[in-house]
C-alpha cells in the first residue's frame, strides 16, 4: 500500500485503500500496522487533525482489527 509521510513524532507514514477500508500507518520504530472496516470519514479525519499522532490514540486505536504487518 503506498503511504504518506506525515509530520508526527510517532506515525511516520499514513496510507488508506478504500476499496478494502484499510488504513495503514507506519510507526517510528519501522513497525506498520493495518487496521481493518477504518471508513474513509475516519481516514481523512486523521489526515486533517492538528496532531495526527494524538488522533489516531482517541480515535483509532484499539477501535478498529488491527494486524502487524511488519
Amino acid at each position: 500500500m503506498r503511504r504518506t509521510p506525515v509530520s508526527s513524532s510517532n506515525l511516520v507514514s499514513v496510507g488508506y485503500d478504500i476499496d478494502s477500508a484499510i488504513l495503514e500507518i507506519e510507526f517510528g520504530g519501522g513497525r506498520v500496522y493495518q487496521y481493518a472496516r477504518v471508513p474513509q470519514d475516519a481516514f481523512r479525519a486523521l489526515m486533517n487533525a492538528d496532531s495526527i499522532g494524538s488522533h489516531f490514540h482517541r480515535h483509532i486505536r484499539d477501535k478498529y482489527p488491527t494486524t502487524e504487518i511488519l
